[in-house]
């Protein structure tokens, strides 16, 4: 399941994001501030005197103090009293005598946050009786929003028992009775519900002996407005009538609400089912239709039949009932594959359907093994939580995650629908054929299928550079999330359906992917693929968990797969590699020690956690190829470089595939600082060395003033993500620094920096440009409207009012830079012209593309009339959180306004959402900006009064992130000012 829509774009708020050049959506949930990059200056890069900063060789020369004392479970966040003496002491050395890790930061007393609430008492459900086969027939009232069901399960008695436990919730049991085979039916004298656990206990009045039998049950329930389970979704006819869907969303654990069962990944059987449904819908199960006849009750019905599944989950069952449009192919290995569309947008779904076609062939050839049914639909769905399900034969989406209009959509809306049809395909075989046995074991499905997405889209569009992206989108913010003390472990333990949704976020889905890249350059592809096709054809309609994957890649390749990945999959966080290199002769020496990487500084306990560690290790005479590769298995390892002369440079993790960050000498750094700035290191290097520098900064171990200073050596840049990640961490900064009253210098800033490329670019494409001049276009224009660089915001005025008056439509990919632009610096008129766009805009991309920015406005009156749009009829379910998000980000006063908005809404917010991902997400992009203490405490408090218990963890992240910021900000703020006003002068002197 794609989990989260798509992240604000850098030029969508001030809040940035990691996800690339941005439409609508993002997949994963905003990790705002909690992570950052940085770097020293090249000693002829300008320095100016007076900020208390010394000269590159020496700033980042700070050897690492190890803070002292704390042990690997405690809490570990600075205190105010320790960022006030760390802001003073950003010019200690970074060098120690041992030759270990840096630290700015000051070693006082360190403020910890709450710990996570005690697990709620949960069984899974007993094993006496099992399910074989489910005969469900299920009847939608799309008027009065209800639905009846009939279920006939092919049933196993283990053991004798008088009761059957089941999964029930939101549904009234009308009857049951089970059937031994071959004897009289036994009616239920009773229904115990347990509301808590969502189960049903049925009671019979005498022992159900071991054997098989029928359990029959009548039911009823809603369609609930909901989004999960069995719920409606509102949608407007071509006509401009409003109608209705009933549609489904099952994972984690929602089949329960559709009808009763048993709703465990681990408990699969085969499917039969039918819907009865008005004879000019459309209704889709996950098989091909079998037979559709009129309902003999009523002559405005049809009873639609479908085939019998492969044995499968509950969560992956689905059925779909509205009016669609198709389009349709065959893949070339012979599958059928359709793209169901909104009436009269079957041309949208051309693009999707190309994607479909190719991606199916090959996942089969990557794995050697078809495809198991005869075909599979792609699914537009009007209101969707999520950004897209993978249910087995039938996946449904959000429809700017399926549909592309060639006219309407930009660049990077066609790249975001091929990653998520890639990754809900994938589960067809790596989730779907072979399932995770719990949810402790998620990440299996959704880490797998969130790297192989990448993998797929690379076959497919090898113009989009797709892997550069992978460490902008996943890998930076994974490991944002994982320097956190509430971070958890790729494999966690979930008991309460209440814990499944918390597992749903980046360490799941980006860790996981990251983790598994890194897995896949170790053993290699041809290893890989074996231990894929072992491992999909040995679990195939089974179960399984992780070990049994790390077996068959072991299998494979021959290599200790469980010894090295257990310490990434079992315990959270990632090392911090510091590296020094000795000239020996014709040869380098290098000494390596790892500690684990904390966004708060080094970590000081004596039992340190350790992983195992792939290295590979690349120098100046290839910086494309490894010169060494090996698994670093101990806290410190000394490697001997042959025919590595004393002017050649050496650079830690080739391609930015360890999971780790790298910290160098001062000397090494010094040496690789000159390539960024003539290119001779690859896009995805470049990228690497400056997010694990800033990271560093970010946690106190450098001055941030160094990174104000290494962005301008970037200026002759050409690739889109190396700047997208300078846009977002500029961004991250003027984020913290709204906080202080010389924001408008970090702007200037951002003008200087952003300036040169801005008029290398221009406004119009060029002969030759490609997709990713289009996203570097839009990123960079966005950045510079935001910023008020004066000719791009009267260029941004000018063909705004040519787009609204209807003389020169702006294209796609000009229009959020335009938009954001605009409104940064608009009126009342301006948002009123923008809403009026939004309710004319009959695709929902665009919809969602001026939604999006509507919180760029910064006059307070005009944000209250955005927040109070947010949740009007105008704006779908699931997009509320977005606008919220977006006033969040937009500007200081947005910030306030709307986390008071949010406490506020609270209780329609929280019954909207039913507790589900989305108010972790709303939680996040409204708080996370914050940089003072009393705020952490202030939200700490309001969600101790009014509990959301599926978004524990992301509360407590965010009050630690909180904390960090304001650690940060004490800590670096003058020097960053001080920084900003003598560079000033100096450049006013030029």
């Amino acid at each position: 399941m794609r989990r989260c829509v798509r992240a604000f774009a850098a030029w969508a708020g001030s809040v940035p994001s990691r996800a690339p050049n941005a439409p609508p959506f993002s997949r994963l949930p905003l990790l705002l501030l909690s992570g950052a990059r940085a770097v020293a200056a090249p000693p002829s890069l300008l320095l100016l005197p007076g900020c208390g900063v010394s000269p590159a060789p020496s700033v980042l020369g700070l050897p690492c103090c190890w803070l002292p004392g704390r042990a690997e479970g405690e809490r570990r966040l600075v205190a105010a009293a320790a960022a006030a003496a760390a802001a003073a002491s950003h010019s200690r050395p970074l060098h120690s005598a041992s030759g270990s890790f840096a630290s700015r930061g000051a070693s006082g007393p360190r403020c910890s946050p709450a710990a996570m609430p005690e697990k709620r008492p949960f069984e899974r459900l007993p094993a006496e009786v099992c399910p074989v086969n489910y005969g469900l027939c299920l009847k939608p009232d799309l008027i009065d929003f209800t639905f009846e069901g009939k279920l006939e399960a092919a049933v196993q008695v283990r053991q004798p028992t008088n009761q059957i436990v089941m999964n029930c919730a939101d549904i009234d049991i009308i009857t049951a009775s089970y059937a031994p085979e071959g004897d009289e039916e036994i009616h239920a004298t009773g229904f115990n519900y347990q509301n808590e656990d969502e189960k049903v206990t049925l009671s019979f009045p005498s022992t159900l002996q071991k054997g098989t039998g029928t359990l029959k049950i009548d039911f009823v329930g809603e369609l609930n407005d909901k989004m999960k389970g069995f719920y409606r979704s509102k949608y407007i006819t071509p006509s401009g009538d409003t109608r209705f869907a009933a549609v489904t969303q099952f994972e984690a654990t929602d089949a329960r609400r559709a009808f009763p069962c048993w709703d465990e990944p681990a408990i699969k059987a085969t499917f039969d089912i039918s819907l009865v449904v008005p004879k000019d819908k459309v209704a889709l199960s996950n098989m091909n239709v079998t037979d559709r006849k009129p309902y003999p009750d009523d002559e405005n019905l049809v009873e639609v039949k479908f085939a019998r599944t492969p044995i499968m989950s509950t969560y992956l069952v689905a059925f779909v009932v509205g009016e669609y449009d198709f389009v349709e192919t065959r893949s070339s290995d012979g599958v059928l594959v359709r793209v169901y569309t909104p009436v009269g947008k079957a041309e949208q779904g051309k693009f999707a359907l190309e994607v479909a076609a190719k991606t199916l062939p090959f996942y089969k050839d990557y794995f050697n093994v078809p495809y198991p049914l005869p075909k599979i639909d792609l699914i537009a769905i009007a209101d969707f939580a999520a950004g897209a399900m993978e249910n087995w034969g039938l996946v449904t989406y959000r429809e700017t995650a399926l549909l592309i209009d060639p006219k309407n959509s930009c660049s990077s809306s066609r790249q975001w629908v091929a990653l998520v049809v890639g990754h809900e395909l994938a589960h067809q075989w790596f989730g779907n054929l072979v399932t995770m046995e719990w949810w402790t074991h998620l990440w299996l499905n959704e880490g797998f299928a969130s790297w192989i997405e990448y993998l797929c889209v690379d076959h497919c569009f090898p113009e989009y550079d797709i892997w550069t992206q992978f460490v902008s989108a996943d890998y930076t913010r994974a490991q944002e999330l994982d320097a956190l003390d509430n971070s958890h472990p790729i494999e966690v333990n979930v008991g309460h359906p209440s814990e499944v949704d918390e597992i749903f976020d980046a360490i799941s889905y980006s860790k996981g992917a990251s983790v598994i890249r890194m897995l896949h350059d170790y053993i290699g592809d041809e290893d890989f693929r074996k231990g894929m096709h072992l491992y999909l054809t040995k679990f195939q309609e089974k179960n399984a968990a992780t070990e049994d994957l790390w077996e068959c890649l072991k299998q494979a390749s021959g290599k200790p797969i469980a010894a090295v990945m257990n310490t990434w999959t079992k315990q959270m966080g990632f090392s911090l590699i510091y590296v020094e290199a000795e000239q020996q002769e014709e040869d380098k020496v290098l000494k390596l020690v790892q500690k684990k990487f904390f966004a708060s500084g080094p970590y000081s306990g004596e039992d340190c956690p350790q992983w195992m560690v792939p290295i590979s290790i690349c120098t100046s005479e290839d910086p494309s190829c490894a010169k060494m590769q090996v698994l670093m298995d101990k806290p410190e390892l000394t490697l001997l470089l042959k025919d590595v002369k004393p002017d050649q440079w050496v650079k830690l993790n080739l391609g930015t595939v360890g999971f780790y960050r790298t910290q160098y000498s001062p000397d090494m750094l010094e040496s690789l600082l000159p390539v960024i700035r003539d290119l001779s290191l690859p896009p995805v290097d470049r990228l690497g060395l400056q997010n694990d520098l800033f990271s560093l900064a970010r946690a106190g171990i450098i001055s941030t003033v160094e990174v104000l200073k290494v962005m301008e050596a970037f200026v002759n840049e050409p690739n889109y993500t190396v700047w997208s990640d300078l846009s977002c961490n500029l961004g991250i900064l003027s984020t913290l620094l709204s906080h202080t009253d010389f924001y408008e210098e970090i702007q200037v800033f951002v003008r200087d920096v952003f300036s040169p490329i801005g008029e290398r670019l221009g406004w119009d494409p060029k002969p030759g440009e490609g997709h990713l001049d289009a996203l570097l276009r839009g990123l960079v224009l966005g950045k510079l409207g935001k910023a008020g660089h004066k000719a791009t915001l009267e260029e941004a005025r000018r063909r705004f009012k040519d787009h609204v008056e209807g003389k020169h439509i702006l294209s796609a990919d000009l229009r959020s830079p335009v938009y954001v632009t605009v409104l940064k610096h608009g009126d009342s008129a301006t948002l009123d012209t923008m809403l009026k766009l939004n309710k004319q805009a009959d695709m929902q991309e665009e919809r969602n593309r001026i939604e999006r920015v509507l919180g760029a406005i910064s006059q307070p009156e005009l944000i209250q009339k955005v927040l109070t749009f947010a949740l009007s009829e105008e704006v779908r379910p699931q997009d509320t959180v977005s606008v919220i998000g977006g006033v969040a980000g937009g500007s200081k006063q947005g910030r306030k306004a709307a986390w008071k908005f949010v406490k506020d809404n609270w209780e329609e917010l929280y019954n909207r959402y039913q507790g589900g991902f989305l108010i972790s997400r709303l939680i996040k992009l409204s708080v996370d900006g914050f940089a003072i203490d009393k705020m952490a405490a202030e939200i700490k408090a309001f969600f101790e009064s009014h509990p959301a218990p599926s978004a524990e963890r992301t509360i407590q992240q965010c009050c630690e992130n909180i904390l960090l910021n304001a650690a940060w900000l004490k800590r670096d703020a003058e020097d960053i000012h001080q920084y900003l006003l003598q560079r000033k002068a100096l450049l006013a002197m030029v």
